[in-house]
């Protein structure tokens, strides 16, 4: 197989050895795969990749065709489209993936698309329903709304019943958003004159965090995922403490393959009728073949994209 190798702190397109499923896992060839904040963090030595995982293969989430099974998998999987949660390693023309980590592909939903799918969706969801407690009549804030966490936490709100804010750096794309789900829109500058909410996704980091504490009603909950404009800031406690918020970080890669298992499970059982029925959408902002994953790097820190950043391998 060819894979995207980080090389000191460079990427280059590269032949290893196949990948060989284990007992439970199965072998995916790779049409496509998602590329996530979590990456850029990776290729410059600050997202090690866990323990049983290509330490030097970037990706978290890729679609494609089940090529071989393992050990207790049935046969009947060998064919089928998916898209797939990974610890690291779905930047290459193969990656072997726990089965139970799979989500089968809708009919009328491209590979490209859905390879941008499994990432962004299971992350929005385990932040929104099982750190914050989302419920519907609730206010939703959404922080780096036009990314593709955000743009998937649009949707999910919308779909909980809840009220969705989404943030952005600028207004460009606030009709998209709209369009997706939210209820309002503002930018950072303006965020001190919204009505306060209930839950924060918050997916931009320090330059955001400290404005939006002022922005949560007594008890709200915020649930930090992205840190991409810096994990260091200075916060006011003592307000903290007097609105009894809550403030959760959260990451998937860390945790175990259980627990990943659980997270996909709810996904599907959520989110699989409405992908299905066409009510969930990845917007995909620019599509780069895999052996030049090194232009799409430079490109996902550039504003002014709505949605993923998706590297083709070849049989999209």
């Amino acid at each position: 197989m060819f894979a995207l190798v980080i090389d000191d702190g460079s990427l280059a397109w590269r032949e290893r050895p196949d990948p060989v499923p284990g007992p439970g896992d199965v072998l995916v060839e790779v049409a496509a795969a998602g590329l996530n904040a979590a990456d850029l963090l990776q290729r410059r030595g600050l997202y090690p990749a866990p323990p049983g995982v290509p330490a030097d293969v970037p990706g978290l989430e890729l679609s494609g065709r089940v090529a071989a099974v393992g050990d207790g998998v049935d046969e009947s999987w060998v064919g089928r489209r998916v898209a797939a949660l990974t610890a690291g390693g779905a930047q290459a023309t193969h990656c072997v993936v726990p089965l139970e980590h799979l989500l089968e592909v809708p009919e009328g939903v491209g590979l490209v698309e859905a390879a941008g799918f499994p990432e962004a969706f299971c992350t929005a969801h385990d932040a929104l329903l099982t750190q914050g407690g989302l419920a519907a009549g609730e206010r939703l804030l959404v922080t780096g709304a036009a990314g593709g966490v955000g743009c998937a936490a649009v949707q999910i709100g919308r779909a909980l019943g809840a009220t969705v804010v989404a943030l952005t750096r600028d207004g460009r794309h606030d009709e998209a958003l709209r369009a997706l789900g939210a209820d309002e829109t503002v930018v950072a500058d303006d965020l001190a004159a919204t009505e306060p909410v209930d839950v924060v996704l918050e997916l931009v980091g320090a330059a955001t965090l400290p404005a939006v504490l002022r922005r949560v009603r007594p008890r709200g909950r915020v649930v930090v995922v992205g840190v991409g404009s810096g994990a260091r800031v200075e916060l006011d406690l003592l307000a903290v403490m007097g609105a009894r918020l809550t403030l959760t970080g959260s990451t998937l890669r860390s945790r175990t393959r259980a627990e990943k298992a659980d997270v996909v499970g709810r996904v599907a059982r959520d989110l699989g009728p409405r992908w299905r029925d066409g009510g969930l959408r990845v917007p995909v902002a620019e599509v780069v073949e895999l052996r030049d994953g090194a232009r799409a790097y430079d490109d996902f820190s550039r504003p002014g994209k709505l949605g993923k950043l998706v590297l083709t391998a070849g049989s999209a």
